[in-house]
């Protein structure tokens, strides 16, 4: 089969998106609104600012605007990984802070609780499961790599399953696996759109005024506090938490530690019982491979395969542009790599087929700091893992509002800040190079040419 046919009806919309469920957008802001904390963006880390400032201090008046729908950006177009992992996983996380990476990984596992726990209390029905990962080898060197992997992790106190060949193929049926590493608690499956539709109606629940289709265009000081320009109007606030990610930052200094870099996937058609019996995959659980330039895939609640990766494409200058959102050339890509890994199911069609941009830092996790002598926080950064560090990116601006010495400000993570991109054309060549790089480790057993060992020194240890 021509794997292009598979794509022949393929919407090129986020399959999230269109669930029926969604919610109508929120009218704008008209005219001027005062307020303790505004929230800038309408994504994961505005929402969890909101309700957990509202959590922490039921009385604060709290103010999210969004420049468009709620969600309707990253965090309704991602796989819905919802991982534990703060540092972006256990190599990044003990390579950049290894001395308080215990800290780090407890305070993730706290994290993933806490977002389990909201979905329950606030009855968020995002289809969460906390089914755990399985990062799949396909070459032998890459099953080593996980073997190694595994060992370092058990000394850090952290318990991953090695699955040989027979054992990872008994989960989930390809040809192309040799071995797999299952973190079994680390990661939840969940409908990212359904999280953040969730999480608005909690906000709203909880008292905080939600502005749909209200861009921030300008923030300065007014007196103590500080003022936001919106199309329509304007609002003052004591406080301001900057949630705008991949999105320029009001706060002009912090733009040029984020680069878009753009991601693309495919939803497959609801698979038949034939067709789920022939892969397996009664666990659920995600999966990734090893390469450098890899695959990310889970089952839906609707028994569809999210099929995603590989390709991660930026453009010259960091401009963002809505027509990068497809990429045809990326998905004939896909498709042929998903027939590839599952031969078995042939004959497949693709429904949905759609990209978006991704904030991407030199570090890999997020970054967080003030402006304005404290009255302005932010988080960016996430690079792929904003699900659920997003919430913890939340708690780390609020006490950061607050002036508050907490355990999370007390971390170096925290404190301390990536290695900004340089401007064009530097940025767009060694973006490029290193892409470069990775592919050809990949085609040659993982080996890291001098350029990526030459970045892994400095810090810039781009690995995936």
């Amino acid at each position: 089969m021509d794997p292009a046919r598979s794509l022949a009806d393929a919407q090129p919309t986020p399959y999230w998106l269109e669930d029926p469920g969604r919610p109508r957008a929120g009218s704008a802001l008209v005219g001027d609104e005062h307020c303790d904390l505004l929230v800038v963006g309408g994504g994961y880390t505005g929402l969890w600012t909101a309700l957990l400032a509202k959590e922490r201090d039921p009385k604060r008046d709290v103010v999210l605007v969004e420049g468009k729908e709620v969600g309707w950006a990253a965090s309704g177009r991602n796989g819905g990984f919802c991982a534990a992992s703060l540092t972006h996983g256990l190599a990044n996380g003990l390579a950049r802070w290894p001395g308080e990476f215990a800290a780090l990984e407890e305070l993730g596992n706290r994290n993933l609780d806490g977002i389990e726990e909201a979905v329950a209390r606030y009855s968020i029905d995002c289809d969460f499961e906390r089914t755990g990962e399985i990062d799949v080898a396909t070459e032998p060197y890459q099953f080593d790599a996980l073997r190694a992997a595994a060992e370092e992790a058990a000394r850090h106190g952290v318990e991953l399953e090695v699955l040989d060949r027979d054992q990872v193929r008994a989960e989930v049926d390809s040809p192309t696996f040799v071995g797999g590493l299952w973190d079994r608690t680390g990661v939840a499956m969940l409908h990212p759109a359904k999280l953040a539709w969730g999480l608005k109606r909690a906000c709203q629940e909880l008292g905080v005024r939600v502005y749909e289709h209200t861009r921030a265009t300008g923030l300065a000081r007014n007196g103590s506090g500080m003022a936001v320009r919106t199309p329509y109007g304007r609002i003052f606030a004591r406080h301001v938490a900057l949630g705008t990610n991949v999105f320029p930052s009001l706060v002009k200094r912090v733009r040029h530690y984020v680069v878009p870099v753009y991601d693309y996937a495919l939803m497959t058609e609801p698979l038949s019982a034939g067709q789920l019996g022939a892969i397996g995959w009664k666990k659920r659980q995600g999966l990734g491979d090893s390469a450098n330039r890899f695959h990310y895939f889970r089952l839906t609640a609707d028994h569809r395969i999210l099929w995603g990766g590989y390709d991660a494409i930026y453009p010259y200058g960091g401009r963002l542009d809505a027509a990068r959102d497809e990429r045809p050339e990326t998905y004939l890509k896909l498709a042929r790599h998903f027939f590839h890994c599952f031969p078995q199911l042939e004959g497949v069609r693709f429904t949905h087929a759609w990209g978006g941009a991704i904030d991407t830092c030199s570090r890999f996790s997020a970054f967080f700091g003030t402006a304005h002598d404290g009255r302005v926080s932010y988080a960016a950064g996430y690079t792929g893992l904003g699900v659920g560090a997003t919430r913890f990116g939340a708690d780390v601006m609020l006490d950061l509002l607050a002036g508050e010495s907490t355990e999370r400000t007390a971390l170096e993570m925290v404190r301390s800040k990536p290695m900004p991109f340089p401007p064009e054309p530097l940025a767009w060549a060694g973006i490029g190079l290193t892409k470069w790089s990775l592919g050809r480790a990949d085609r040659n057993a993982g080996r890291r040419n001098l350029w990526l060992k030459t970045m892994d020194r400095l810090g810039l240890g781009f690995d995936s």
